[in-house]
């Protein structure tokens, strides 16, 4: 890892730390419906968990492969499913669907994949692909609605253009991750583009409590 690349990964971890404050601040400003506070618990167990991968092994000996592939990665997918298909697009059946999938997908890694990785790339994958349709379901939704006009307030466009900046355009990285990682300056530079997509997703995470408080009532 390169010095830009380790400042970088470490402004990474402090934008999820600035993104779990500010949604403490924030997400009960004009929160009628409650279930903001959830976004805010899940940015604080986001920002603890990146605390325990990068110092961690410093307190205790555990296993960082399996605490990223069995609690983080997955925490990430079900909680966005949940986010976006139960909440925002109101359809808490392609939640349980979806997450169902996810789910069954560690059945087929375990049996046909190697698991020895820092990041299961057959689980990340399938977990991108059903997280990508529903980007795209709230896209579509965001177009079509009457309020497309005030797009500023709204917190699903700021989290929406943050999730496909990191989740869903670093799908091929960690995909072909095995592939990339032999051509040594690709490598670099999707390596680069994922930490840099991090800092900005969790920038927007902190906007759309900010700029975003006054239409929260409506999701």
């Amino acid at each position: 890892m390169t010095e830009f690349q380790k400042l970088l990964q470490d402004s990474m971890i402090w934008a999820e730390g600035l993104a779990a404050l500010i949604s403490v601040i924030y997400y009960n400003r004009s929160n009628k419906e409650g279930y903001w506070k959830y976004f805010s618990i899940y940015l604080i167990i986001m920002f603890l968990s990146e605390l325990m991968g990068k110092w961690g092994d410093l307190v205790i000996d555990y296993n960082k492969q399996k605490f990223y592939n069995f609690f983080v990665i997955p925490l990430e997918f079900l909680f966005f499913y949940w986010l976006y298909a139960a909440k925002s697009l109101g359809k808490p059946k392609l939640f349980y669907a979806m997450s169902l999938l996810y789910l069954l997908s560690f059945v087929s890694s375990e049996f046909f994949f190697i698991t020895k990785k820092i990041i299961l790339s057959f689980n990340y994958t399938v977990g991108c692909l059903l997280l990508m349709v529903l980007v795209i379901m709230e896209y579509y939704k965001q177009i079509n609605s009457s309020e497309i006009l005030n797009f500023s307030r709204n917190k699903m466009f700021y989290i929406n253009l943050g999730v496909t900046l990191f989740y869903i355009g670093t799908l091929p990285f960690w995909t072909f991750f095995n592939l990339i990682k032999e051509y040594r300056e690709l490598h670099d530079i999707y390596f680069s583009y994922f930490l840099m997509s991090g800092i900005i997703m969790y920038l927007l995470f902190s906007i759309s409590f900010i700029w975003g408080k006054q239409s929260s009532s409506s999701y």
